[in-house]
């Protein structure tokens, strides 16, 4: 009996393109973490790394697109590409963009993502995170900023929370600190 034509060219195509792609491959905990010092420094004033780290984030989220952490800061990083220009329907493009990005991470979480950790801390707690810290950054006027405050108290009263790395657990309460302080207070009576 001859082999069918149509199935030996796709099974050969299908060898090909997984030769020219290779394996899936998981993120390494050294890869994640020199993006993560570029974007750190980035948001520490070294605007000139803000490019560098979009585009790093970008690319590892390109390679693992199921992974929510690595769409968050693809998304925070591109948000991020609106403080370098002066032009303005490019700062909403870089914000907009860096939000859809945002929100299909945070869409991606599911239970499997409070087990799996990076540096440590639960991949859902610090998606989550980097979404707050995100919407909470930005101006009014992209209405994210109750969403960033609910994700914010969420991750606080989340049980995974305590048993987070100090560093994290650290960022979190600051962040909650400095959004508890410029948040309008109820008025006198």
């Amino acid at each position: 009996m001859r082999p069918n034509p149509a199935i030996t060219t796709l099974l050969s195509l299908a060898a090909t393109l997984a030769l020219l792609h290779g394996p899936a491959r998981a993120l390494s905990e050294t890869e994640f973490q020199e993006a993560f010092q570029q974007f750190n420094q980035a948001t520490q004033g070294h605007s000139e790394l803000i490019e560098a780290s979009a585009e790093r984030f970008t690319t590892l989220s390109k390679a693992e697109p199921a992974h929510p952490l690595l769409r968050a800061y693809a998304g925070a990083a591109t948000s991020l590409r609106a403080t370098t220009t002066l032009l303005p329907w490019k700062k909403m493009s870089y914000a907009e963009d860096g939000l859809a990005q945002i929100d299909k991470g945070l869409a991606l979480l599911g239970k499997e993502h409070e087990q799996q950790r990076v540096r440590g801390t639960p991949v859902s707690l610090e998606t989550r995170f980097v979404a707050a810290n995100t919407f909470l950054g930005l101006p009014g006027m992209f209405n994210r900023g109750a969403r960033g405050s609910l994700l914010l108290q969420e991750i606080l009263k989340d049980p995974l929370f305590a048993s987070s790395p100090a560093g994290f657990q650290a960022a979190v309460r600051a962040r909650a600190a400095k959004q508890a302080g410029a948040e309008p207070k109820a008025a006198q009576p």
